[in-house]
C-alpha cells in the first residue's frame, strides 16, 4: 500500500470517528401528561382537553426534554388524592381532581428561565369537566399552540412549544463536565481507528519488503 493511500485511509478513519463522537440525539421540550394508576404514573394516551377524569383521580404534568414517551420524565412526588385534596371538601354537583405539577429541572428549562418549584393542587370542577378545565381552574394562565398542544402551565415557560432540542444544546444548562484529566480516555472508535491504521501500516511495510526481496 502506497504512503498516499495510507494517509487517505487515516483521514477517513479520523473523520468517521470524529463524526460519531459529535452526533447528538434530539429530543423535544414539552409538558407531558400522566395518569396515576395506583402507585405508578402511566403516560396518558390522550391530551388533557379530551380526558374527562372521575372524582378522586390523580393526574400529573411534567416539563422536560424527552426523546420519546418510553423514556419521558415522570412527575416527582408521592402525594395521593387524600393528601392533595385534604382541604377541598366534596360538594354535590361537582368532582375533585388532584393535580401534580412538576415544572422540571434547570437543565430542561429554556434559556434564561428558571423552573418554579413542583406543587400540587386540588381542582373542584363540574362533573363533565376535562383535565384541561381542571388545570385551568388551579394553574392558569395556560398557553396552547394552534394544534391545541399544551405549551405552558402557570405561565411557564414564557415562550416555546414542543421545540426540538439536541442533547448538546440541553447540556448547556447542566453542570460543567469533568476536567480532561479525569475523563475516561479516548473513545472506542478512536482506538479502533488507530488499530486499523497500525494494521494497514504493517501490511504496507510487509509488502514493500516482499517486493524488495523478490527474485529479479
Amino acid at each position: 500500500m502506497t504512503p498516499r493511500r495510507l494517509v487517505l485511509l487515516f483521514l477517513a478513519v479520523v473523520l468517521l470517528t470524529g463524526t460519531a463522537g459529535q452526533a447528538q440525539a434530539a429530543g423535544y421540550r414539552y409538558w407531558s401528561f400522566w395518569d396515576r394508576d395506583g402507585g405508578k404514573w402511566v403516560y396518558a394516551t390522550q391530551g388533557p382537553s379530551l380526558v374527562r377524569p372521575s372524582d378522586g383521580d390523580v393526574q400529573g404534568f411534567r416539563f422536560a426534554v424527552t426523546e420519546n414517551s418510553d423514556d419521558a420524565a415522570r412527575p416527582r412526588g408521592t402525594a395521593d388524592f387524600a393528601a392533595i385534596c385534604a382541604k377541598t371538601p366534596a360538594e354535590d354537583g361537582s368532582k375533585r381532581v388532584a393535580l401534580v405539577l412538576d415544572f422540571g429541572t434547570a437543565p430542561d428549562a429554556p434559556s434564561g428561565e428558571t423552573p418554579p418549584a413542583p406543587r400540587t393542587a386540588c381542582a373542584r370542577v363540574s362533573p363533565d369537566a376535562t383535565t384541561a378545565d381542571a388545570l385551568a381552574a388551579v394553574a392558569g394562565p395556560l398557553r396552547y399552540d394552534t394544534n391545541a398542544l399544551l405549551c405552558a402551565i402557570a405561565g411557564y415557560p414564557k415562550s416555546g412549544c414542543g421545540e426540538q432540542v439536541s442533547q448538546k444544546q440541553n447540556a448547556s444548562a447542566a453542570p460543567a463536565p469533568k476536567p480532561a484529566e479525569d475523563d475516561d480516555g479516548p473513545s472506542v472508535g478512536l482506538y479502533a481507528g488507530i488499530a486499523v491504521i497500525a494494521a494497514l501500516a504493517a501490511a504496507g511495510a510487509w509488502q514493500a519488503r516482499r517486493r524488495r526481496n523478490a527474485p529479479r
